[in-house]
């Protein structure tokens, strides 16, 4: 939660910095900002029970390789799947119900918003209660689709990063 203080300082003072240096009015006001960054950080932050996962560096390091890994390659065959669809004329959209099996909120939505970002997809609702989704799909040619057919290795990654 320090880093808290000294990301709000330093953020502050870049956004501040005229390129002639900082007057040190400006670092007072930095550390005023800072803390009160932390001390409203520690309200939530205690009281939240993600807080202490989504604050992990190695966390943050699986997301960046699964956004400009698996995520952008995703993406790309998305892409040209549903152009081959369109050109063809071979659409046969439906809502399909999956069981991502996931146990946290968090993996729950970063897996939907996956799903939502890609062409072709779009998480139309989550059973709250069990942790299915519902997703439109422009080609369901099998309506019990496995996560692979579906969505790839997303599901996989949304474990990895918020489980």
């Amino acid at each position: 939660m320090v880093g808290i203080f000294f990301i709000s300082a330093v953020v502050y003072l870049l956004l501040a910095w005229s390129g002639d240096g900082v007057d040190v009015a400006e670092v007072l006001i930095a550390v005023a900002l800072g803390a009160v960054m932390f001390a409203a950080s520690r309200t939530w932050i205690s009281k939240s029970e993600w807080a202490s996962q989504s604050l992990n560096p190695l966390r943050w390091g699986h997301f960046l390789v699964y956004f400009f890994g698996p995520f952008l390659l995703g993406l790309a065959k998305a892409n040209l799947e549903v152009a081959k669809l369109v050109i063809t004329g071979k659409i046969r959209p439906g809502i399909v119900k999956v069981n991502p099996r996931l146990r946290t909120p968090g993996a729950l939505t970063l897996l939907a918003n996956s799903i939502t970002l890609t062409p072709g997809t779009l998480t139309v609702d989550v059973s709250e209660g069990d942790g299915h989704l519902y997703i439109h799909w422009l080609d369901v040619s099998n309506p019990s689709p496995s996560e692979e057919e579906l969505y790839g290795s997303f599901g996989k990654w949304a474990r990895r990063i918020a489980e």
